[in-house]
C-alpha cells in the first residue's frame, strides 16, 4: 500500500472462504511475485455494510491490466473520457471528445521503459467512503461518497458533497491513489464506472492489455501506487545493476 504508513480505523470487510480477515492478513496472503503480471482493481468478494448475507457473499468485476501486453498507447484513456463525459448535440447526449484529464483511467509513464496504467481499486475496506465527513443519509445510509450497488463502483452524490479532499487523501494513502480532486468543482474524480459492465477500456484496447475478471486474493500487485509497480516492472525486465 501507498506508503504504508496510515493506520484505518474502520472495521475489516474482506471475506476469504466465507470468513472475515483483517486487512492486514488479506494482504499478507496476496503472492507478490511470479504469475501472471495482473493488475486488479479489487477484491472478489467483501461484505456491504448495511447489507444481508445474500449481498455479503455477492462476487462483482473488476478491471485487470496485463503489463506483459500494455504498450502505454493511452487508447484506454480517450475512450474512457469519451465514454464517462458526454455531451449534448441537438439535444442528443453523444460521446464526448475524449479529452485525457477527465479520463478515469490514467497511463503512468516511467524510465525505464514502462507503462502503469492506474485505475479505481473499488477497494473492499473502502478507505475513501470510509473518509467521507458527511452524515449518512437517513433513508439511505449513504455518504457523500458511497459504493453503488450493482456494480460495486464507488460514486459521488455531488449534491452532498462538501469537496474537502478527504476522500482523495484517503486514497493516495490506502491505496491506488487514483482519486483526484475536479480543478473546478472540488468534487472527487477518476472513480470506475465499469461502464455498467461493458467497459469501453477493455472493449477499444488494441493489444488485449486490459480485461474485466472475477479476481481472488492471490494475485500480484494488489492496490499498489503505479510507481510501486514500475519499481517491480523494472526490476523484473531490465538490469538496474549497472
Amino acid at each position: 500500500m501507498k506508503g504504508n504508513s496510515t493506520a484505518s480505523s474502520h472495521q475489516p470487510q474482506t471475506l476469504i472462504d466465507g470468513k472475515p480477515v483483517s486487512r492486514r492478513e488479506f494482504i499478507s496472503r496476496l503472492a507478490l511475485g511470479g504469475g501472471a503480471l495482473v493488475l486488479l482493481s479489487g477484491c472478489s468478494r467483501w461484505a456491504l455494510p448495511g447489507s444481508g448475507a445474500k449481498d455479503r457473499e455477492k462476487i462483482y468485476e473488476f478491471i485487470a491490466v496485463d503489463y506483459s501486453k500494455c504498450t502505454g498507447c493511452r487508447t484506454c484513456e480517450a475512450v474512457c473520457a469519451s465514454a464517462n463525459n458526454p455531451v449534448s448535440v441537438d439535444g442528443r447526449m453523444m460521446p464526448g471528445p475524449g479529452n485525457p484529464a477527465l479520463s478515469n483511467i490514467y497511463v503512468h509513464s516511467f524510465n525505464p521503459d514502462v507503462s502503469a496504467p492506474a485505475v479505481c481499486a473499488s477497494c473492499a475496506d473502502i478507505p475513501c467512503v470510509n473518509a467521507c465527513p458527511v452524515d449518512p443519509d437517513p433513508a439511505t445510509g449513504r455518504r457523500a461518497l458511497f459504493r453503488e450497488a450493482k456494480w460495486g463502483g464507488i460514486t459521488n452524490d455531488p449534491e452532498r458533497c462538501i469537496s474537502c479532499g478527504s476522500c482523495v487523501d484517503a486514497c493516495g494513502a490506502d491505496s491506488v491513489g487514483i482519486l483526484a480532486q475536479h480543478p473546478e468543482t472540488g468534487r472527487p474524480m477518476r472513480m470506475c464506472t465499469l461502464c455498467d459492465g461493458d467497459p469501453e477500456c477493455v472493449r477499444h484496447c488494441p493489444y488485449d492489455a486490459l480485461s474485466m475478471i472475477r479476481v481472488t486474493a492471490d494475485h500480484p500487485y494488489y492496490r499498489m501506487s503505479p510507481e510501486e509497480i514500475a519499481e517491480k516492472l523494472s526490476n523484473r525486465w531490465y538490469d538496474l545493476s549497472v
